[in-house]
């Protein structure tokens, strides 16, 4: 196979540079800016006023999550209590398992623990648990795996010193 079709096959030279956010659609806004606040540590920050829904917009870690009014509630999990971690979710990766796990107990929130692998491959440990509307979120110690490419070395692109956008530290000076 020619080099270029074979680019072309793994993606090709995409200009992407990190993951930016993930929305969320919620049943309840404030609801679930607390949830995002308190448990996870999420700062609120301001929305473009363009957009003409109810939502915000919360970030860390170098990630937002943008929370959308669902319009809609059949749109949202029907099972607000299941959790199986074969299932859609998101992941954040964290250096203190236990802390994560006292704030879960911290606020009542029902989840599942488990170790995958084991301390010479790498165990990873995971807590899996649901926000308010029923969106499942992991949290897991992954650093301890080694990423292997397949056939892509070099194709890596690690985001060292833009993956987070600008803060404008003028604007909120002036609030």
């Amino acid at each position: 196979m020619e080099n270029k079709e074979k680019e072309k096959q793994d993606g090709g030279d995409v200009p992407l540079m990190a993951l930016n956010h993930v929305s969320r659609l919620c049943s309840n806004v404030k609801e679930s800016i607390n949830f995002y606040r308190n448990v996870l540590g999420f700062v609120l920050i301001e929305r473009p006023q363009a957009f003409d829904f109810d939502g915000a917009w919360l970030f860390n870690y170098g990630i937002g999550i943008h929370l959308v009014q669902a319009k809609d509630e059949d749109r949202l999990p029907d099972d607000k209590d299941y959790l199986d971690p074969m299932d859609n979710h998101i992941s954040f990766q964290c250096e203190d398992m236990e802390a994560m796990e006292h704030k879960l107990k911290e606020n009542n929130i029902k989840y599942i623990k488990r170790t995958v692998g084991d301390e010479e491959e790498g165990a990873i440990d995971q807590l899996f648990f649901n926000d308010p509307d029923g969106f499942m979120i992991e949290i897991c110690n992954c650093e301890h795996v080694k990423l292997v490419p397949q056939r892509s070395i070099g194709r890596i692109k690690l985001p060292f010193d833009r993956h987070n956008p600008p803060l404008d530290f003028d604007s909120v000076n002036q609030h």
